[in-house]
């Protein structure tokens, strides 16, 4: 027995699989998908076949002929959920799973009416990295193997079903809708992705729409509308996009992350809609994720960062095209803020801030930090420099092609960069990066006469002329640098001055809200308690439920907010702001 994915029963002896048909009826009334789902194995084979489930119902399994097979469902195990061990017989290519999911899938929320901007008809979504897709779909849930798949969902008729897949047609019956979607390229079973609910779409070019409830529609394709000229400019940098499309789904506020790479289909959260564009980065990485993460994949959540490393700096060379250096300068700052936050939290577990990781044992979810995004930024930022940016993108390019629709490890990479660009691991001190904890001393650090005067601002009160020109990332790098002693006073001035509690600007607000809570100024609590009613992004949640929960003066306040706001989180954000909540 092998078991390459920590995070998977996969055996790398079985067979895999090729093809998914999935049918599925979703049922609001009691929150589960009466479902199946056809494997294809590459190969006909005999013997046990593991699937990973988590949470599943099984009702049966068939062959092709719809003759029983046997199988048996494990006992649950943490992280993992339950093996379900199906005995082929010998020849079999194809077998059929008959289930539901449970109402609490770790994958699926199920938002009811009033949770939705129409108010009027229910929603749900499904967010199935990292290991969640084992709660929708009995299969192998490893990156590793990559599926085509075929899906017809059926739906009130009254509803709309989107998929990241191409759609096929829609059929009603009586008051259902029948709604067929077909992905002809490989993916990993981490980007299964749909929605259900009221839902309306805008086209934004010839290859991209948006969809968002009929309410946000309009405000969403304004801020949006940019999108063509970033799918030209990372086709410039890194060769044509191979999906066909790139639609956007603005998602409810309970969604949990930034954005979500869905192929043919981005999810992005209403948090991005700031009426400036100026939050549309987001958009940028999840963009850069067609080519690094979709095209070319991490193998297993081990070498997450050849997932998020490469796009983040996939994502700045995009924004440096299109809005110049000074502006992808800002971000690297930001983001390497945010880099050496991730590293303080993980200080009790500093074999977490390598790189390359091992995590047998480990939920993906709660090792999830900025560490493989900034950290294997900053590797690559060092292997530019050392070769030479047009060496380097020709190498990126010759990588993206020869792992085109595959999956890889740490050490394949590791080994195609040694022979691709000889000695360059070794010049930027490569192993550092890679299996050590911390950022190596020479990693590089972004320049740029924007950021040199926002230095010289800092600790400040700034005047209204010296501001005139900042961008919302330029505000966040000066709150965020505030240090924890600022006298009270200061935050008082900065309200009055600049009305940050008033911010349309999620990160500014949120920025200036963990700042002003740590700093004890109390008149931003409020504007914090509400802000926690209004959005399920982690990224905001786990800062300011973090600062609260810190303070001896609001950790009740925490606990009491998170007893009155749980419900409206996405399962891995309660997660999230649970573990948090369990530490203060």
């Amino acid at each position: 027995m092998a078991r390459l994915d920590p995070h998977s029963y996969n055996d790398s002896t079985q067979p895999e699989t090729e093809t998914l048909d999935w049918k599925a009826r979703v049922d609001f009334r009691t929150q589960r998908l009466h479902a199946e789902a056809t494997l294809t194995l590459k190969e006909a084979s005999a013997g046990p076949l593991d699937l990973d489930t988590r949470d599943l119902e099984i009702r049966g399994v068939v062959d092709a002929q719809g003759r029983p097979l046997p199988y048996m469902l494990a006992p649950p195990e943490p992280i993992l959920g339950s093996r379900l061990r199906v005995e082929l017989p010998p020849g079999l290519r194809q077998l059929t799973v008959r289930y539901r999911t449970s109402p609490g899938a770790s994958a699926l929320q199920w938002l009811t009416p009033s949770q939705t901007a129409g108010g009027q008809h229910p929603f749900l979504y499904s967010q199935c990295q990292a290991i969640h897709a084992r709660s929708v779909v009995p299969l192998q849930d490893t990156p590793r193997i990559r599926i085509r798949y075929r899906a017809a969902l059926r739906v009130p008729k009254a509803l709309k079903a989107v998929m990241a897949a191409s759609f096929v047609h829609r059929e009603e019956h009586g008051v259902e809708a029948e709604e067929h979607y077909e992905m002809p390229q490989p993916v990993p079973p981490y980007l299964l992705a749909f929605a259900v609910g009221s839902l309306a779409p805008k086209e934004l070019g010839p290859r991209s729409r948006v969809w968002a409830e009929p309410e946000l529609l309009e405000e969403a394709a304004d801020e949006f509308s940019g999108v063509d000229d970033m799918l030209r400019a990372a086709e410039a940098l890194f060769g044509p996009y191979d999906w066909e499309r790139f639609d956007l789904l603005t998602m409810p506020p309970s969604f949990p992350y930034g954005g979500m790479e869905n192929p043919r289909l981005t999810f992005l959260t209403p948090t991005l809609i700031a009426g400036d564009k100026s939050l549309v980065n987001v958009v940028a990485h999840e963009l850069a994720h067609s080519w690094t993460g979709n095209l070319v994949t991490n193998a297993s959540a081990e070498h997450f960062w050849l997932n998020e490393g490469f796009t983040v700096f996939a994502e700045r060379r995009i924004l440096e095209a299109l809005a110049g250096h000074e502006v992808s300068a800002l971000h690297a700052a930001l983001g390497r803020r945010a880099l050496e936050e991730a590293l303080h939290h993980f200080r009790s577990h500093p074999n977490l801030t390598a790189l390359r990781t091992h995590l047998s044992g480990v939920d993906p979810d709660e090792a999830f930090s900025q560490i493989p995004y900034e950290k294997g930024y900053l590797l690559l930022r060092a292997m530019e420099d050392a070769a030479g940016r047009p060496a380097f993108d020709e190498f990126l390019r010759r990588y993206l092609a020869t792992y085109r629709f595959r999956a890889l490890t740490t050490e394949e990479f590791t080994a195609f960069a040694e022979r691709e660009l000889p000695g360059v691991l070794a010049k930027v001190d490569a192993d550092a990066y890679l299996h050590k904890p911390g950022v190596p001393p020479g990693a590089p650090s972004p320049r740029s006469a924007r950021l040199e005067a926002l230095v010289r601002a800092r600790g400040t009160v700034p005047s209204a002329d010296l501001v005139k020109d900042w961008t919302p990332t330029e505000w966040q790098l000066y709150l965020e640098w505030l240090p924890s002693d600022t006298p009270r006073d200061v935050f008082r001035q900065l309200d009055e001055r600049f009305s940050l509690t008033k911010s349309r600007n999620s990160e500014v607000l949120v920025s200036w809200l963990v700042a002003a809570l740590r700093g004890g100024w109390e008149p931003a609590l409020g504007r914090a308690e509400a802000f926690l009613g209004e959005v399920g992004r982690m990224k905001y949640l786990k800062p300011l439920y973090g600062v609260l929960a810190s303070s001896r003066e609001y950790r009740g306040v925490a606990r009491s907010l998170f007893k009155k706001y749980a419900e409206r989180y996405h399962p891995i954000a309660r997660q999230g702001v649970e573990l948090i909540l369990s530490r203060a």
